[in-house]
């Protein structure tokens, strides 16, 4: 199944700027952003898992931000997907692969997440 996030998420470079500059905006900045994906996936009406291997496709607007930067997001969505009550916990007993692609979509920036169940 896929789950689609629009836009872009913050950055490890954003993370640590906020985090520096004002810890309540890095907290609004975490919040906001885990609340994007938990409705993304509630609206989308993702399924309750008990075990999830994750593709990541990042389709950025430009190659502005480096690769391992945009990649941070990550935490994001695994966040967000424990929110939602797609999966209970993001620990390695529920999470397994997590493989990332990053692409460019000038006209559409977004996150792709294709959230495969592994048969045991």
């Amino acid at each position: 199944m896929r789950l689609v996030i629009p836009g872009r998420l913050p950055s490890l470079n954003d993370m640590i700027d906020a985090a520096r500059g004002n810890k309540y905006e890095a907290a609004r900045q975490k919040k906001e952003s885990t609340e994007l994906v938990m409705w993304s996936a509630k609206q989308q009406r993702l399924p309750q898992m008990n075990y999830i291997d994750l593709t990541i496709t990042w389709y950025e607007k430009n190659k502005k931000r480096d690769k391992d930067n945009i990649q941070a997001g990550v935490k994001f969505i695994l966040d967000g997907l424990v929110s939602a009550g797609v999966i209970p916990n993001d620990t390695w007993r529920y999470v397994g692969d997590i493989l990332h692609r990053v692409r460019v979509d000038r006209t559409e920036p977004r996150i792709e997440v294709e959230i495969e169940e592994p048969a045991s």
